[in-house]
């Protein structure tokens, strides 16, 4: 399986394990959501730039490798890369780790959407984007 990047809520992204059960949930949400496979360059610009952790169901910035290393430690992730390993790995402990980070909150994409009644493969936004999510996750961070 591989992470894939959904957005929800208006600019929202998370990170989501791929198996039957998420497909099935990506596909009743299609109509509504752009997602994709982010490679690593993605993860890891997104984790740094617009990445907090979750502490005691709090948003904490990530200013230092402590805060991973208290709420991961115990899995062997002690740093922001290897927060972006177990991520774009989906590693063993992806649930942890992901349970650990918030919901990215991304700005409008620079230049606007497209069509957003429209498919992305009929030219609009929502939809499965595949590797193109990276260009499009760019342009919102």
């Amino acid at each position: 399986s591989s992470g894939i990047n959904a957005e929800y809520g208006i600019n929202n992204g998370v990170f989501v394990k791929l198996n039957k059960a998420s497909k099935e949930m990506l596909r009743i949400a299609e109509p509504y959501i752009a997602y994709g496979y982010p490679n690593l360059k993605t993860v890891r610009e997104l984790i740094y730039k617009r990445g907090f952790g979750k502490v005691n169901g709090e948003r904490v910035v990530i200013n230092d490798n402590s805060v991973i290393e208290q709420a991961l430690g115990k899995y062997g992730i002690v740093c922001m890369e290897d927060l972006i390993h177990e991520i774009f790995t989906v590693g063993p402990h992806f649930k942890q780790a992901n349970n650990f980070l918030w919901h990215f909150k991304l700005p409008c994409a620079r230049g606007g959407l497209r069509k957003i009644n429209n498919h992305f493969v009929e030219g609009g936004d929502f939809g499965n984007r595949e590797h193109f999510i990276n260009s499009f996750v760019r342009r919102m961070n």
